[in-house]
């Protein structure tokens, strides 16, 4: 799955292509406090050029807290999350895995999970 990959929000108002790292090997979940209530899979894309803006980059929303690490961006007409900037490593991007064309999240089978609670930049 290392070829571009195309992923839409809900209402198509964004489309990103996204190159991932490898593959969906990288899918997790995060149990912080907020990627909990999200509920997402995430992998990881290449960096610096794994994310592109297809169109609707007027459509995104960014929503961070905390530390301002963590870049979160969303759909600001249908409220899906497309993909974020990470904490643990801000020369990464993560995208939402349920919005890429043609991966049915409940064909992965078991999703590793990341320690958010515990984050290592909170020690």
């Amino acid at each position: 799955m290392s070829d571009w990959k195309k992923l839409t929000c809900h209402c198509g108002a964004v489309e990103l292509r996204v190159k991932l790292k490898d593959g969906l090997n990288t899918a997790q979940r995060c149990n912080c406090s907020f990627c909990r209530r999200r509920g997402a899979i995430a992998a990881t894309t290449e960096y610096p050029s794994g994310v592109e803006v297809v169109k609707g980059a007027d459509s995104l929303t960014l929503y961070t807290w905390g530390t301002g690490a963590a870049k979160h961006y969303f759909c600001a007409t249908c409220g899906i999350y497309t993909h974020h900037r990470r904490r643990s490593n801000p020369n990464e991007y993560s995208i939402n895995v349920a919005a890429l064309e043609g991966v049915d999240p409940a064909e992965l089978g078991p999703i590793k999970w990341s320690d958010g609670v515990n984050h290592v930049s909170d020690r």
